[in-house]
């Protein structure tokens, strides 16, 4: 039924779907690439009960400290970062400030649903690129796009990447173009594009600590780039929300950011888990696209994508399945948890099998 209050701008937006959040324990929950650990021990003890006590003031917002904190990690000057509630909202900055009446954007077919949520939000032409008949994506189908180009490197849900020098060749064909690399999953094994900030200034590059910082209830995410793209962002900001993140989110994101040896830790154990789960699932007949984020691709010949999503759920294990979504419809995607947690997944997997 038609909600008579709503705008016809509004009625025509197809609104992004969020995996699903249970708010009991029944479930092993892989299915929203959450991390299975804790946020790092610097974090809890710089929310002390003192900064509890400040929130009754508003927040810095300029996110000096969480900025200031960012920069130094990357070898950047505050200037070259913004910080934003979630990479989500970073990446909405990101199309109303590059994206525009003659200016349109494109993106991959199968990638991060956000994009496609976003371009209808703020009514944006979209060229929409197919992925390759493997599942990956080639820049040279992007070469002679003339709006601004966003790319899920690793892609997401397929967790495929693409070498750095794909991007630069991107950067260099047309150097009006913003290139936006979303970098959501870049710390579990593929190259991130931040070197190259210095020398390309149409590059932004987008990343968020839900996943490597184990901070996805802080809602954090930040961009990188040049001192345009970032003050075109800021633009965008204090146009729309300026306070846009919190006290607490600020300290614990500079807390995360300055741990280097937690988060080094805790990527590599997901690549360790990853390499385990991909073994066992191959070894039970699966298809598993080679992944480089903290979660795996993966369909099997002897039952759909939806079935076995609905079995695994039925006995307590969530993975993310997009329905009617054409050729990837027989792939679920799992996250790459704690061993614990895979190891449920893989014999629920067998027992489900061996009912076949």
């Amino acid at each position: 039924m038609m909600n008579r209050f709503l705008s016809a701008e509004a009625a025509r937006l197809a609104p992004y779907t969020p995996g699903e959040q249970p708010l009991d324990a029944q479930y092993v929950k892989l299915n929203t690439n959450e991390s299975p650990f804790p946020p790092s021990p610097r974090v809890v003890k710089a929310l002390s009960r003192a900064e509890v006590l400040k929130l009754n003031l508003y927040s810095d917002p300029a996110c000096g400290q969480l900025n200031g904190a960012i920069a130094a990690r990357y070898g950047l000057q505050p200037a070259n970062v913004i910080s934003g509630n979630g990479s989500d909202e970073i990446l909405a900055f990101a199309f109303r400030a590059f994206c525009g009446l003659g200016k349109g954007v494109a993106y991959a077919d199968i990638t991060y649903g956000f994009y496609k949520s976003q371009a209808a939000l703020f009514g944006l032409e979209a060229t929409v690129v197919s992925l390759r008949e493997d599942l990956t994506l080639h820049v040279d189908d992007y070469m002679d796009f003339p709006g601004t180009v966003v790319i899920a490197n690793p892609n997401a849900p397929t967790g495929i990447a693409i070498p750095r020098e794909d991007i630069q060749r991107l950067l260099e064909a047309d150097p009006n173009r913003v290139v936006i690399v979303d970098e959501a999953y870049v710390d579990f094994g593929a190259e991130s594009c931040v070197p190259m900030i210095f020398r390309y200034d149409n590059l932004l590059v987008t990343q968020t600590m839900s996943k490597s910082r184990q901070l996805a209830g802080g809602r954090l995410g930040f961009a990188l780039g040049s001192e345009a793209l970032i003050a075109a962002l800021n633009r965008v900001k204090y146009s729309f929300n300026p306070y846009n993140v919190n006290r607490l989110s600020i300290i614990a994101g500079a807390a995360a950011m300055e741990d280097q040896a937690y988060f080094e830790t805790c990527c590599n154990a997901i690549r360790g888990n990853r390499a385990w789960l991909t073994g066992e699932l191959e070894q039970l007949g699966f298809t598993v696209l080679p992944s480089s984020a903290n979660f795996v691709f993966a369909r099997h010949d002897q039952i759909s994508g939806g079935e076995l999503y609905q079995k695994l759920k039925q006995n307590g294990v969530l993975v993310r399945w997009w329905a009617d979504s054409g050729r990837i419809c027989d792939y679920v995607r799992i996250t790459v948890g704690s061993m614990e947690q895979l190891g449920v997944l893989v014999d629920e997997l067998q027992r489900l099998l061996d009912e076949l």
